[in-house]
């Protein structure tokens, strides 16, 4: 059983209707899948509800799988799709953002002087909290979930060069806002200071 693909699972499955099929599938996605709707809820009851609700969803929508992407690009639309449909409603939504975040943002292009690996995480956690939903969830699929520009655009039913563009967008709003976090907290710290060992002038 472990040997077969997932594509051929889903066809069993269909085919069959034995949930043997189904079980595999679940038990190889739904750490993965827990783990999407935790980014999105930070809630460790809530996302298992989404990942339960997600599951059911999948019992009913196998039958229109075609398997023009793989499965698992497909199973990750349906999970981003969920989720974004629940938080988008909710004005102030946070976006986990793993620990590791020089892997996360381990990159480099030649026309920016800064790069997100060398933010601290702090500082990029703050930034995160003023982008929009859209945004940070754009962000995380590129750097966190390691998915391609063209998965990203089937996900998103968007084009490749949509994808890059929006991508680039938030890319650069995220270092604008970034920066702007890290000279309040210089300004904040400069005060502190003053108002605690004044300067002498004579």
């Amino acid at each position: 059983m472990k040997s077969y693909t997932d594509e051929e699972l889903v066809k069993l499955y269909v085919e069959t209707q034995r949930n043997q099929y189904f079980e595999v599938l679940y038990s190889r996605y739904c750490d993965k899948v827990y783990r999407k709707c935790l980014s999105f809820t930070k809630d460790p009851a809530r996302a298992e509800d989404f990942t339960h609700d997600i599951f059911l969803k999948l019992i009913v929508k196998l039958g229109g799988f075609k398997e023009q992407s793989r499965f698992s690009t497909w199973l990750y639309s349906v999970t981003y799709n969920h989720c974004m449909d629940h938080v988008r409603s909710k004005k102030n939504v946070e976006v986990l953002v793993d620990d590791d975040h020089e892997r996360l943002f381990n990159y480099s292009d030649e026309d920016n002087d800064l790069d997100l690996s060398e933010m601290s995480i702090q500082g990029l956690r703050k930034a995160m909290e003023k982008m929009t939903t859209e945004e940070r969830s754009l962000l995380l699929l590129k750097y966190q979930d390691d998915v391609t520009i063209r998965d990203m655009a089937e996900i998103l039913n968007l084009t490749d060069s949509a994808v890059k563009m929006r991508l680039k967008r938030a890319k650069d709003k995220l270092k604008k806002r970034y920066l702007e976090s890290v000279v309040f907290g210089i300004l904040v710290t400069l005060r502190w200071i003053s108002s605690k060992f004044p300067v002498r002038w004579f």
